[in-house]
């Protein structure tokens, strides 16, 4: 494919600042410089001014979940008039009802159709393969790869793992972690979304087991979502909301991660996270649950610990194992080169406009 040419459609779902929009955007800027146009098509709450400061069109879409019948007729009107208006040559979906409506409308026919699959499924087979068909697959780790293959018997997909911006610039101490730090504790952080795939529950019920061994330990939860309110009060519950600090939403994640000693991925299931990427990108350890990608991102002993889903006593006991035996720098060594190997933004922007290059 010759990239000068395209006119670049990416359609993904509203995210609530997750790794699928974080893809779109790095996407955006890799091929910025490259095409004639790019545009993005998502529901409410994409980042648009991150469209904005890179000069991207945005179209605004009902939520792509939305199944109803007014709401369908909607996107299947919009996305025509988007192909047909902006004169798209290259449509990039980045979710299994986005690639359906490409397939429904026809639209594979006039495009380059590609497809990127950021979670594992086990659910509507015949809908996934009447919506995959026709597009050239990319999947964002090998297990996500694994599902589209075994479960859904598609062919040809291609591997591009996600991945994260290096960290540059200098650290912004964070005051509390200062305070912490200063003072002797050794500090965790679990960053993610609150809600019930992040298993947060799982990380606070650990935490009793924690500081019975070691008191000066302190947790921080960074993100927001629909649980907060249970999950502050179960850590009242479990007698330990004294040890936890709740930072919200914050953009400065790897800035924060990098004044950690370790970070916890309590995740019920994923596709290929971006948390441990994060922290292997300033050279901090992971502890993750044992679930879909994290398993390719975490190598056990070596740049952190897996440890079962929904067990906080395995999880306690990794914790611990880490504060004791106080391997940050070894196994932060190993973090750092894994993400400059495989997990690195330049590793990314190579292999997708190969990818785009190698499309006849």
């Amino acid at each position: 494919m010759d990239l000068a040419d395209q006119n670049i459609l990416f359609i993904a779902r509203a995210p609530i600042h997750g790794g699928t929009e974080n893809v779109v955007l790095q996407l955006c800027e890799t091929f910025k410089p490259l095409v004639n146009k790019i545009i993005v098509c998502a529901g409410k709450g994409f980042d648009k001014d991150a469209l904005k400061e890179m000069q991207i069109k945005f179209y605004e879409i009902p939520d792509l979940a939305d199944k109803s019948p007014k709401t369908m007729l909607d996107i299947s009107f919009k996305l025509r008039q988007i192909v047909k208006s902006e004169n798209i040559t290259v449509i990039h979906t980045h979710h299994r009802m986005a690639a359906f409506y490409v397939t429904l409308l026809g639209l594979y026919k006039k495009c380059v159709f590609i497809n990127t699959s950021h979670n594992t499924f086990y659910d509507k087979i015949k809908f996934t393969r009447f919506s995959y068909n026709h597009a050239h697959l990319i999947a964002c780790g090998e297990k996500v790869k694994e599902n589209l293959t075994n479960e859904y018997g598609l062919k040809d997909v291609t591997v591009i793992h996600n991945a994260v911006k290096p960290f540059s610039g200098l650290v912004v101490l964070e005051p509390s972690l200062k305070k912490w730090h200063d003072l002797g504790y050794y500090l965790i952080g679990n960053v993610g979304r609150l809600t019930e795939q992040k298993g947060i529950e799982y990380f606070i019920r650990s935490i009793p087991m924690v500081v019975n061994r070691h008191p000066k330990t302190k947790f921080f939860i960074v993100g927001s979502g629909e649980l907060e309110d249970d999950l502050k009060k179960l850590s009242i519950e479990q007698g330990i909301s004294e040890y936890i600090e709740w930072m919200g939403y914050r953009k400065d994640v790897q800035n924060l991660m990098s004044q950690f000693d370790l970070v916890v991925l309590s995740s019920l299931w994923e596709g290929l996270p971006l948390t441990p990427i994060e922290a292997f990108s300033v050279g901090i350890p992971v502890i993750g649950t044992a679930v879909d990608g994290t398993i390719e991102e975490i190598e056990n002993g070596y740049n952190g610990y897996l440890v079962k889903p929904k067990d906080s006593k395995d999880l306690a006991l990794k914790i611990n194992l880490v504060i004791s035996q106080k391997i940050k720098q070894k196994m932060g060594g190993a973090a750092k080169a894994i993400y400059d190997k495989e997990y690195s933004f330049d590793v990314l922007k190579t292999r997708y406009i190969n990818y785009y290059r190698s499309i006849n």
